[in-house]
C-alpha cells in the first residue's frame, strides 16, 4: 500500500474502535496518511494514548482485510503482556514525549523517566534488545526517529557499561540517545523512505539539528552539561572533520554517542538500501574509531554475531542468533526451516558451529521475537 491508493480502500481507525481492544492483538494492520506501516498484524495496542496518536498520525487499515475481519466475527484474542509488548509501548511513549519536548512542555524528568523504563527491559534481557535492534526487518519507516533512538540508547548503555561508567554518566547518555534528533523527528521519517539524496532544505535541517536539539533541551530545563555536549556534538569528529562546528575534541559522551548511531543507522533499511550485514556494520564503525577503544567496547557488547544477525552453520542449516556467547557457550542460535522456527543450538559445539553470516533464507519474510523467544511475560 501506498499513499496513491485510493481512499475508498482505506477505513479509518476512528472507524475501528470495536475491532481494537487495547492489550489485543490486532487482526489487521495499520498505516499512516502516507501509506507507511506503523502496526503490524498480531501487534498490540496498549494504551488510549497510544490508540490517540495512531488517529493523529491518520491511521488506517484496508479495507478488503477490515470486511474479512468482520464478515468473521473475529473477535481479537487477548494478549499476555510480555517484554516485546512492553518494548512497543515505549516505542510509542517516546512519540508522545519527543513531541511535548519539541513544544516545550515536557520536562528532563519525562525523558529520564522513560530512561529508566527502558534500562529496566534492557536489565530483564538485554540480547532481546539487541535481537530487536539487530533485527529490524518490518520496515516501519514513519517510526524510524523513535526506534533509532531507542536502539541506539540501549547500545550505547551497554557498551558504556562495558567501559566501567557509572550509572549516572549512563543515564545522560542515554537521554541524549533518545533526544539527539528532537529537531528533525519528522524529517528522519520522510528520509528513510525517499528514495532521492537529502535536498538542500533537508541537509540544512540536518546540519542544525544537534544544535537546534540542543537549544530545545535547554529551554525544558536540562542542565546536565553531558547530557547536553552529548546532543550538541554526536555528529562531530577527532580531528574536527564532522559537523556542525567541526569541534576537534568532542566530549567522550558524543563520541560514543556517534559511533553508536552510526551503527544503529547501517543496520537500519531505508527506501533506498537493504540493512548492512551486522559484521559488515561493526567493521565500518570499528575504522571510524581513531583510538578504537570505544569502538572495541561497541563489538565486545555486540560479539561477532551478535542476536538477530542470521547465519549459516557447519551442518548447513540456516538460523537467527538468539544469546551471546557467555561461559563458554553459544552464540546460541535457532534453526529456520520452511518458513518456520525449528531447533536451539548451541555453536560453541565443533559440529554445529556458525561458518558465516548469510542473508534471511527465502520464505521466511521476517523473524518476530516471539517465535525464537517465546512468550516473556513482564508484570
Amino acid at each position: 500500500m501506498t499513499s496513491s491508493d485510493p481512499a475508498h480502500e482505506r477505513v479509518p481507525i476512528d472507524q475501528l474502535r470495536d475491532l481494537i481492544q487495547l492489550g489485543a492483538v490486532l487482526p489487521f494492520r495499520l498505516l499512516d496518511a502516507q501509506g507507511r506501516l506503523l502496526l503490524g498484524e498480531g501487534q498490540v495496542v496498549a494504551t488510549e494514548r497510544q490508540f490517540e496518536q495512531l488517529h493523529e498520525r491518520g491511521a488506517w487499515a484496508e479495507r478488503e482485510r477490515v470486511e474479512a475481519v468482520r464478515a468473521a466475527n473475529a473477535a481479537p484474542a487477548a494478549a499476555p503482556p510480555t517484554l516485546f509488548h512492553r518494548w512497543e509501548r515505549l516505542v510509542w511513549d517516546l512519540d508522545a514525549t519527543l513531541q511535548r519536548l519539541a513544544g516545550q512542555l515536557a520536562a528532563p524528568h519525562d525523558v529520564v523517566d522513560l530512561w529508566r523504563r527502558a534500562q529496566a527491559l534492557l536489565d530483564r534481557d538485554p540480547d532481546v534488545a539487541l535481537f530487536m535492534a539487530v533485527r529490524q526487518d518490518d520496515r516501519r519507516f514513519a517510526l524510524y526517529a523513535l526506534t533509532h533512538s531507542l536502539h541506539t540508547a540501549s547500545l550505547a548503555a551497554l557498551a558504556a557499561r562495558q567501559l566501567g561508567w557509572d550509572d549516572a554518566r549512563v543515564q545522560s547518555l542515554a537521554c541524549a540517545a533518545l533526544t539527539m534528533n528532537v529537531a528533525i523527528v519528522r524529517l528522519q521519517a520522510q528520509l528513510a523512505e525517499q528514495r532521492d539524496p537529502p535536498n538542500l532544505r533537508q541537509r540544512e535541517a540536518i546540519e542544525r539539528h544537534p544544535l537546534a536539539g540542543a537549544q530545545l533541551l535547554r529551554t525544558i530545563g536540562v542542565a546536565d552539561d553531558e547530557w547536553l555536549a552529548a546532543v550538541e556534538q554526536h555528529h562531530e569528529e577527532l580531528g574536527g572533520g564532522g559537523y556542525p562546528r567541526k569541534v576537534a575534541a568532542p566530549c567522550e559522551a558524543a563520541q560514543l554517542l556517534r559511533l553508536a548511531d552510526m551503527l544503529m543507522a547501517k543496520l537500519t533499511p531505508r527506501a533506498h538500501r537493504p540493512a548492512m550485514a551486522p559484521r559488515l556494520a561493526t567493521r565500518d564503525v570499528f575504522l571510524a574509531d581513531p583510538d578504537k577503544r570505544l569502538s572495541t567496547a561497541i563489538v565486545r557488547v555486540l560479539g561477532v554475531y551478535p542476536p538477530g544477525s542470521v547465519v549459516q552453520l557447519k551442518t548447513g542449516e540456516t538460523g537467527v542468533v538468539t544469546r551471546r556467547a557467555s561461559g563458554g557457550q553459544g552464540p546460541w542460535v535457532r534453526v529456520l526451516a520452511g518458513g518456520s522456527v525449528g531447533r536451539t543450538v548451541d555453536t560453541s559445539a565443533a559440529a554445529d558451529a556458525i561458518v558465516q553470516g548469510v542473508p534471511m533464507p527465502a520464505g521466511v519474510a521476517r523473524v518476530y521475537p516471539e517465535q525464537v523467544y517465546g512468550l516473556i511475560l513482564v508484570e
